[in-house]
């Protein structure tokens, strides 16, 4: 299962709730040095898939769905780097849940090799994803003030071409509710 959605929009909180054996995609992002990373607002892009590794990721997601099990890197968001790795188990669960913001642009290959059961996207109003994401990037500090709004105004503005483009790779963009409402239907479907 493929979760997605604008930085801020809530997957991590949502997640928890559903108590479904979670992949957190973010960490396969690529350490800050890491050669020809996109910049933007004077740092890297790490909202450009371009930042990340995506084919350790599916790699990793092809072993879970195979075995239970993968070895997972740790990644640290302020000092932009790994830190470090941890074996995911999946404890016998039937569904594992995939997420962080670049997961839409696994739909395609997990579809074809069969271990996808759902890509969601999840949607909610614009203002309300920024000051979510704000809120949480200022208690984390995940980066300097000026940083974060700068980002924070940009991804505002570009959030639905990113929702429109996360639609257009396979996933359906639904509200927090019925999202949570699909990922408790197909867990206990799948179980």
């Amino acid at each position: 299962m493929l979760l997605t959605g604008p930085s801020g929009s809530g997957k991590s909180s949502l997640t928890r709730r559903v108590g479904i054996p979670v992949v957190e995609l973010d960490d396969f992002y690529l350490d800050v040095d890491h050669p020809g990373l996109p910049h933007a607002f004077g740092i890297v892009d790490w909202d450009d898939p371009a930042s990340w590794d995506g084919t350790a990721a599916l790699a990793a997601l092809r072993e879970i769905a195979t075995t239970g099990r993968a070895e997972l890197p740790v990644y640290d968001i302020p000092t932009s780097r790994r830190t470090g790795t941890h074996i995911f188990d999946a404890g016998g669960a039937p569904l594992v849940i995939a997420e962080g913001i670049f997961a839409a642009e696994l739909v395609a290959a997990c579809r074809a090799e069969g271990i996808l059961a759902d890509a969601i996207c999840l949607a909610r109003p614009r203002i309300v994803t920024f000051w979510f994401r704000l809120l949480r990037d200022v208690a984390e500090s995940r980066k300097p003030l000026t940083t974060l709004l700068r980002r924070g105004a940009a991804l505002y503005r570009d959030e639905p071409r990113l929702v429109g483009r996360w639609t257009r790779l396979g996933c359906r963009p639904v509200g927090r509710t019925r999202a949570e409402a699909s990922l408790r239907n197909l867990a206990r479907t799948i179980s």
